[in-house]
């Protein structure tokens, strides 16, 4: 099964040089993850912000962030 968040986000290499957008915008996970990060409430996002949204495309940017991390490998020197 294929994650959630694969239903609002999309990589076009036309649409911002690749970078990860919520499907049917120009805007960038980033920059919604980037107000999320400062504890900007997601209706508030919504209103004030990017219209466009809705709360399950914001969830979905937050998965989508969270997916790559889990993905990321981690090189640790043992001493």
């Amino acid at each position: 099964m294929k994650p959630h968040y694969k239903n609002h986000i999309v990589i076009d290499p036309n649409i911002h040089f690749g970078r990860p957008c919520v499907k049917g915008t120009r805007i960038t996970v980033d920059a919604v993850l980037e107000l999320v990060q400062e504890g900007i409430p997601f209706d508030r996002i919504i209103k004030e912000y990017y219209p466009d949204l809705t709360q399950e495309d914001i969830k979905a940017c937050i998965q989508y962030a969270a997916d790559l991390v889990r993905q990321e490998e981690i090189h640790m020197d043992v001493v």
